[in-house]
């Protein structure tokens, strides 16, 4: 089991390990559970209740928790605060995340109104447009400012991740201004394949693609269910599995 830090010591970083992405995505979802688990008192958590309230096999959760080292205690389960810790050390969070958010039209402006993201450890910083009617406001307390200002600014502010959320033709001219500005870890909601650096990690939002998913998932359940409705031993069945007449 991991231990929490003491008081005062100093927190080395959390060791470099081969973590498969997947896991990754899923230790994030671990780690907002656990905070839920925390804020209501709870000193423990097993595996199973922990897999139960994320959706995920108990198995695989144990699995991807011995990827940063933590095992628990057969029994007793896992500390809460220990693994949140642990998982805050391994996802970056124990360092101070700077955001900066490019495109503020409907999309960007409801993300720049986000408060939750800087309750979780991502605080945005900086805001742009090339919007004339945008430029100059302010936001949640932000100036909204010129594309042109990102390299001075996101170096200014030590931003370590940018958004974008631009129009598809705009995007690309504004992931070189991030990676001008030293950025190298990127959020991409515009629908166009950003091209960079080997050393920029792009992650891609694409919520039409998202909702075409969905929209597969919905087709194979109407499949099964047409499935269900056919013969079985060349007799029709209800919606309940029983056979009609």
């Amino acid at each position: 089991m991991t231990k929490p830090p003491h008081a005062g010591s100093a927190d080395p970083p959390a060791p470099l390990r081969s973590i498969p992405e997947a896991s990754v995505a899923r230790l994030a979802v671990y780690l907002r559970k656990l905070g839920e688990l925390a804020e209501e008192g709870a000193d423990t958590v097993s595996s199973d209740e922990l897999a139960a309230a994320t959706g995920v096999n108990p198995a695989k959760l144990r699995k991807d928790l011995s990827y940063i080292g933590s095992y628990g205690i057969r029994g007793v389960g896992y500390e809460v605060a220990a693994l949140v810790h642990q998982l805050e050390r391994t996802l970056g969070l124990n360092h101070r995340q700077a955001v900066a958010l490019v495109g503020i039209g409907n999309l960007g402006h409801a993300l720049a109104g986000y408060v939750g993201f800087g309750g979780r450890g991502f605080p945005v910083t900086a805001l742009f447009d090339v919007d004339p009617d945008l430029v100059g406001i302010h936001i949640n307390g932000i100036l909204v400012e010129h594309v042109r200002a990102i390299p001075e600014v996101c170096a200014e502010r030590g931003v370590t991740i940018g958004m974008i959320a631009t129009p598809a033709q705009a995007a690309q001219g504004v992931c070189d201004l991030f990676v001008e500005a030293g950025v190298r870890c990127i959020l991409n909601f515009a629908p166009v394949v950003l091209q960079v650096p080997d050393e920029v990690e792009v992650r891609k939002v694409d919520l039409a693609v998202e909702l075409q998913i969905l929209a597969f998932h919905v087709a194979r359940k109407h499949v099964a269910a047409a499935e269900q409705a056919t013969a079985v031993n060349g007799h029709p069945v209800n919606g309940a599995g029983r056979l009609l007449s």
